[in-house]
């Protein structure tokens, strides 16, 4: 399935928030529909986000009329500031953005008709750079688990996650595909169901056995024993190997750690945040309330409640066994191996 694709102009994409009952696909040439799609979470994860600003980059020049390349450039520089609104605390968005952005700075003698092409040239890249580094995560992270296994996972992290067939969900289904006896328990991931409605959705449709479990069950499965291994996926890494990811990702860590239960992340390298030498300094985006007291559309709390409800929260480096890239397997310590990786090619683990 393609969650995200360029056709024609327009960027066709899935419409996250009506599965799974829904399979609602949505086409747009408009910035401002592909930005509200964003920040609605009609498009969401931190891979699929890097490729929706690019798509939408290009979406806010492609009908620009200028001659100039300053010109363009700032069209550029407006529309990706708007798009970097819209979600704060995903690396890719903004890693994509850059991108985006140098096409310009690194192309000054060329026409700004050339420029519309390369802007276009660019995004394609990174969406296929992305489908790329999901099977190379998958063929890594398959090494780590055993056969048979139990894995548990958080949120959401397959296809619809990323330009490709998925971060952490990649692992699961290519250790699946490999022939290995896996079962995956699914954590809902409140308040906005991810793991409910979208990861139990993927995974029927692949044939993987799952087992839907609420968020506060996974110490329970963990004390009995029926969990080998957890791997999750990643919005943000910060220099130490601390990571940023949906709120509960670092519940599900402290008990994998009382429990002996190897914790695994999963995320392309372009998610790693060099600029943050720990997850404090990462902002953590804030949801709406009213996704807590009236998730989908019944209030479930009294009026006038007060909510905190942030979208993602840090995971301590310490906690994590090791980080799955397209560039291998990093371990700790994670301020070493992360440099490491970066600076190597598609080698394999380091």
């Amino acid at each position: 399935m393609k969650s995200i694709e360029w056709i024609g102009g327009k960027v066709r994409f899935i419409d996250q928030t009506k599965l799974p009952t829904e399979e609602i696909f949505i086409e747009t040439d408009d910035l401002a529909v592909l930005s509200d799609a964003i920040r609605t979470l009609k498009i969401r994860g931190a891979p699929a986000l890097g490729v929706a600003a690019a798509y939408g980059i290009v979406l806010a020049t492609q009908h620009l009329r200028t001659e100039t390349l300053q010109e363009l450039s700032d069209a550029v520089d407006r529309s990706a500031s708007q798009i970097a609104h819209t979600r704060p605390t995903a690396r890719n968005l903004f890693w994509a953005l850059e991108r985006m952005r140098s096409v310009c700075r690194l192309n000054t003698q060329e026409s700004a008709t050339q420029i519309h092409q390369r802007l276009l040239d660019e995004a394609l890249a990174i969406h296929t750079e992305d489908r790329e580094m999901c099977a190379a995560i998958g063929m890594y992270g398959a090494e780590v688990v055993p056969d048979p296994a139990v894995i548990l996972t958080h949120c959401n992290t397959g296809a619809l996650a990323t330009g490709g067939e998925g971060t952490a969900q990649s692992i699961i289904t290519t250790a699946f595909d490999q022939g290995k006896k896996i079962s995956v328990y699914v954590d809902e991931t409140r308040p906005l169901l991810q793991g409910a409605r979208l990861t139990t959705w993927e995974l029927q449709k692949k044939g993987i056995p799952v087992t839907l479990i609420t968020d506060n069950t996974a110490a329970f499965v963990m004390a009995r024993k029926k969990v080998d291994l957890v791997v999750v996926g990643a919005d943000r890494i910060a220099a130490n190997g601390d990571v940023v990811n949906k709120v509960g990702t670092y519940n599900v860590a402290i008990i994998a750690k009382e429990h002996g239960v190897p914790f695994y992340v999963a995320a392309p390298t372009s998610t790693i945040d060099l600029g943050s030498e720990h997850g404090g300094l990462i902002p953590i985006e804030e949801r709406d309330p009213i996704e807590v007291t009236e998730g989908f559309g019944r209030r479930t709390a009294p009026e006038g409640t007060n909510v905190y409800s942030p979208a993602f929260d840090v995971t301590p480096h310490p906690l994590i066994t090791a980080i799955v890239t397209e560039r291998g397997i990093l371990r700790p310590p994670f301020f070493d191996s992360i440099r490491s990786g970066l600076r190597r090619g598609n080698e394999g683990a380091v």
